[in-house]
Parts: structure tokens; C-alpha cells; sequence
């Protein structure tokens, strides 16, 4: 079944050396051992986040994932919310090989990691941004559509325009980000010229994910229209789930991230009002909780139908 990712023809499978090209977003206090080791072992490719910035956390987590999985996982330095500048240095010692940077500047650290042999992805927002990474010299890029929840370009772009965009103008292999859930996205994705695709809020609501029950069914309740752009003004933006806290903040004339809530009581707690729930528009399409598992092999499934289906 995983034929169609064949490693020595797929640039990100190679890169990340997985079966499957998926990426789960690094998504901060979610992206932990519990999910992305289920990720990792489904064959695609887990990702601890850093950009909770509890570093000791994170480093225990890694730690996690060595026991729970012995397939390849990742890490994201989100270099806006780790102000440490031995972070870099950090993930080198943990002896992990892939890394997306985002949040900053790509010559940060690209060449420090590279020259300690890991594998450095981008995450860009625009072409321009795009362009600066290939620059820097990074391995690859995650191209993130408008349409994704989390922290935002205060330009928001959708995929169907920024993925065809960039690829037209870079050679590097790029991970799609932003509307994917499934394996007629991901296709969609490659059509446009990704190389992999990267899932955050179908990763939210999937069964091994750590958040609470209320988030993952507001996820599957959730209209395409039920999240709301927040804080462009100031920057990052970002994309959360409608709810009386976000529509509250919409437009406000005021950093949002000062109101951004206790994300704990939120995540784990289950007060869908406590804080921001950062949820992308693809929550519309997403009507169930699934095992990890199951969204990886019928993503791949519905992949290979819809290519043979094309061709």
C-alpha cells in the first residue's frame, strides 16, 4: 500500500526516513510523546513542539518517545516562543534528525543544525519568506496555508494558491500545510506540488491526542465557517475555534496574546472558554474521532484511489 511513497522517489519520506510523508503539526502542549508516537509508529512522521516553551518538559517527552516508538519522530523549534538561544544546541543532544524551524528568522539556526547533521524544513507563509529560507540553505520547506489553525502571517494565504506558487519558484521538497485531513487533500496537495502534507487539527481530534473531549468535539460539531482570524494587527496572528472568547477578540485594538487565556484549563480541562482553541478551517470537514492509525491508513488509501481515480 505505502508503494506510492516509495523512499527513493519520495523527496520528504527520504528526508524524514518514514514510510509515509505525513507530518503531524508541532502544536504547543499537544505535540507530546503520547501523539506523536502514535504518529511515528503509524509510519508518518511525530513531532515534538517546543513552542511551549517548557523545555524540560519537552526534553522528558523526548525522552518518552524513544521508549514508546523506534521509528524517526522530529522536533520544531518555534524560535518565537523559545527565547533560549542554546535551543539549537538542545535538539542537537537529543539526538534527533528532522526539524522544522518556524516563528523566526531561517538563518537563525539552519547552519548550526546542518552542520551537526540534521535535516532542517522552514515553515513559510508567503514567497517571499519562502525564497529567504532557500536561501539560508534549509533542506526543505512546510508551505502553510491561511486556512490552518494556530499562529498565523497576518497576510493570510489559502494553499490552493500559495503551494503551486512557491513550487514554481523553488526546488526544494515542501510538506503542504493547511485544509488537509485526508487522503483526497493530500492529493490535492501533490497536484499542486508538495512532496508531503503536515495535519494539525484532524491531529487534535484524533483518539491519542492529549487535549479534552469538549475540544475534539467542538472539532467534529464545528462548521467550515466556525473559526475566527485573530490579532493581525499586531502579529502573529492566529486562527481559533468560534467561541464567545475569540469572537470577543476579533479586531481587537489590543495584542490578543495578552488575552490568550489559560491554555491548560482549555486543553486539559475542558473550558472551551478558558482560552483560545487554535483550530483550523478544515474542522469542517473532520465528523469523527479516529485512531491515529485509522487517519494515517485511510488517508493513504483514499490517496492512491484518488490519484488511479485521476489518471
Amino acid at each position: 500500500m505505502h508503494h506510492a511513497f516509495d523512499p527513493t522517489r519520495n523527496r520528504v519520506s527520504r528526508d524524514l526516513g518514514v514510510e509515509i510523508p505525513i507530518v503531524q503539526a508541532p502544536m504547543g502542549w499537544i505535540a507530546r510523546s503520547q501523539l506523536a508516537s502514535a504518529v511515528s509508529s503509524a509510519g508518518a512522521c511525530g513531532i515534538i513542539e517546543t513552542s511551549s516553551g517548557e523545555l524540560d518538559a519537552v526534553k522528558d517527552e523526548i525522552r518518552k518517545m524513544r521508549d514508546l516508538t523506534d521509528k524517526p519522530f522530529g522536533v520544531n523549534i518555534a524560535q518565537a516562543f523559545v527565547r533560549d538561544p542554546s535551543i539549537a544546541e538542545f535538539v542537537i543532544d537529543q539526538g534527533v534528525k528532522f526539524v522544522t524551524t518556524s516563528a523566526g528568522s531561517p538563518t537563525k539556526y539552519t547552519a548550526t543544525l546542518k552542520d551537526a547533521g540534521l535535516t532542517v524544513y522552514h515553515v513559510v507563509p508567503t514567497l517571499q519568506a519562502a525564497l529567504k529560507a532557500v536561501d539560508a540553505g534549509v533542506d526543505g520547506l512546510v508551505v502553510e496555508g491561511g486556512e490552518g489553525g494556530g499562529f498565523k502571517s497576518p497576510t493570510p494565504v489559502s494553499t490552493m494558491v500559495l503551494l503551486p506558487l512557491i513550487r514554481s519558484r523553488v526546488d526544494v521538497p515542501i510538506i503542504a500545510a493547511g485544509g488537509i485531513c485526508d487522503g483526497m487533500t493530500m492529493a490535492a496537495a501533490f497536484a499542486l506540488g508538495a512532496d508531503g502534507v503536515q495535519m494539525g487539527t484532524q491531529m487534535v481530534a484524533a483518539k491519542e491526542s492529549p487535549v479534552h473531549e469538549n475540544w475534539k468535539l467542538a472539532i467534529v460539531n464545528a462548521a467550515e465557517t466556525d473559526t475566527v482570524f485573530l490579532n493581525e494587527q499586531f502579529s502573529p496572528a492566529l486562527r481559533a475555534l468560534r467561541t464567545g472568547r475569540s469572537e470577543s477578540l476579533v479586531g481587537a485594538d489590543h495584542n490578543v496574546f495578552d488575552d490568550f487565556g489559560n491554555a491548560q484549563d482549555l486543553y486539559f480541562g475542558g473550558d472551551m472558554e478558558a482560552a483560545l482553541a487554535l483550530t483550523g478551517q478544515v474542522a469542517g470537514r473532520i465528523d469523527q474521532i479516529r485512531s491515529v492509525g485509522e487517519i494515517i491508513s485511510s488517508t493513504v488509501a483514499e490517496f492512491s484511489e484518488t490519484v488511479s481515480r485521476l489518471s
